[in-house]
């Protein structure tokens, strides 16, 4: 059988074929998966939002008034 006709997966540095998992390790094996996916779109947003919250920052630093206007 070809390797692509039985997908397996690597944990701990173990390969265990997708076709010999229970039921059980294959749902835990999804559930992995998608915390996963939903991690990764977390760190996406959180990437957009300290870069929004930076220039925010910036436009806050540019609408102050000088340090020696202000005394």
């Amino acid at each position: 059988m070809a390797k692509e006709d039985n997908p397996a997966i690597t944990i701990d540095g173990k390969e265990y074929p997708l076709s010999e998992l229970s039921d059980e390790a294959k749902s835990q094996v999804g559930n992995l998966r998608v915390t996963d996916q939903e991690i990764t779109r977390l760190e996406q947003q959180l990437a957009i939002h300290r870069t929004a919250r930076n220039t925010y920052s910036r436009a806050l630093a540019e609408a102050l008034p000088d340090a020696t206007e202000a005394k």
